[in-house]
């Protein structure tokens, strides 16, 4: 029998975070109010030091009220269970402390039944090992995630919580930063957006972008012209980026426009990027997870400064839409879709079913529990969908080779 639930969310912040804390605390308060319910603070980091919120029945009546906002109420941290020595460093646990089994001894004297984990690849199947480990030592702990990504690359599930609301911000994000382009002549912009292995991100950016193109009336005898408005190149890790031939052609634009704008996902290229950092001798920034720090590499820079150079830019605006997006209350397609989970991580959470929530693609698209074992990050864009190669073949890119895969 559930008695108690904890929440935590966990990872980069995402448009549903919010909004999936408050469609659990509903939908317990809707089915099972006697549950009582925590949420630890800073996710992982929280659960190590002990430190949680109490949902109590001011919360439980007003829940609704996080469904209108982004960024998460019980906040966020990058914490790796398995890393000791950066937990060490961080002063989260003691030297010699195996992590793993300080937290699962946490959750057994906070008395918690389930574990709501909202977050990624990594806060999930992390939720899993705690799981296993607590059974391995006779306590029953239920684990239910909700796949919060941006990037939309959780493998097998078909669309992550907050993505759709990413692309629409990240639009919103580059109608302003695009209305730039004659701020000085023969501009370049550069919109980077975030996805470190994964292009879904950047390439349904600048399809939202492109249908609010399509939705405006132009002026282009005063210079309003949607040529000038228009994306010019989009660059996913998925594809090949042949930056000489791209830049004979973004060339031609630049003298017929006068303005090139570039849709770049911050991993597109981004081997080529360490591997000239690693010839020359720098170190690479990696966090507690190996992964490269992006915002200290700065693709957007490196892409910025290869194409300026061949497109005798005079002016390079470089600007990340990132955390304009990833920070956003979620739009309606998303709410609909957290709901639709939340509803059901409670329902398998009382049954005592394990997994993480989500439409399984390597099972007809069917809204389930999909077992931890089968979850995994760095799901690839598929470049080879109708609407990617239309766009492209409408701002008059070619469509690039397969990358080599990570």
């Amino acid at each position: 029998m559930v008695k108690k639930v904890a929440i935590l969310t966990a990872g980069g912040f995402a448009p549903c975070l919010s909004s999936a804390i408050g469609g659990l605390i509903e939908r317990y308060t809707e089915i099972a109010p006697e549950v009582e319910i925590i949420a630890y603070r800073h996710g992982y980091q929280g659960l190590l030091q002990g430190d949680f919120l109490v949902v109590d029945d001011t919360v439980r009546k007003n829940a609704a009220l996080l469904h209108k906002f982004g960024g998460s109420p019980v906040g966020n941290s990058r914490v790796k269970l398995t890393n000791a020595k950066d937990l060490v460093k961080r002063g989260l646990v003691q030297e010699g402390v195996n992590p793993l089994e300080f937290a699962a001894n946490r959750l057994v004297e906070d008395g918690v039944d389930v574990l709501h984990t909202i977050g990624g690849d990594d806060t999930n199947t992390t939720a899993a090992d705690l799981a296993k480990y607590l059974h391995d030592n006779d306590y029953e702990l239920t684990v239910v995630g909700l796949p919060k990504t941006i990037d939309n690359d959780v493998i097998p599930i078909k669309q992550s919580l907050g993505a759709w609301t990413a692309a629409e911000q990240g639009s919103i994000f580059a109608q302003n930063v695009v209305a730039e382009h004659n701020s000085g002549s023969r501009m370049l912009i550069v919109h980077e957006v975030m996805g470190r292995h994964c292009g879904w991100l950047t390439a349904a950016t600048a399809q939202k972008y492109r249908e609010w193109l399509d939705e405006q009336e132009w002026l282009p005898e005063i210079g309003l012209s949607k040529e000038a408005w228009d994306v010019h190149g989009v660059y996913v890790p998925e594809g090949e980026i042949n930056i000489a031939a791209e830049s004979e052609r973004l060339n031609k634009i630049m003298d017929e426009v006068g303005n090139v704008t570039i849709f770049l996902s911050e991993g597109a290229g981004l081997d080529s990027i360490v591997a000239e950092m690693e010839a020359q001798g720098e170190e690479v920034p990696r966090d507690p997870f190996g992964h490269v720090r992006l915002n200290e590499v700065n693709p957007g820079a490196w892409f910025g400064d290869q194409f300026a150079k061949k497109l005798n830019a005079e002016k390079v605006l470089i600007q990340k839409s990132g955390y304009f997006s990833r920070s956003a209350a979620a739009n309606d397609a998303d709410l609909a879709l957290i709901k639709e989970c939340t509803d059901l991580a409670v329902d398998k959470a009382l049954a005592s079913e394990p997994g993480v929530i989500g439409h399984d693609e390597e099972n007809g698209d069917v809204l389930s529990a999909i077992a931890f074992d089968r979850i995994k990050g760095g799901k690839a864009f598929d470049i080879n969908q109708d609407w990617y190669k239309k766009m492209l073949a409408d701002i008059g890119q070619e469509f690039p080779k397969p990358a080599q895969a990570h």
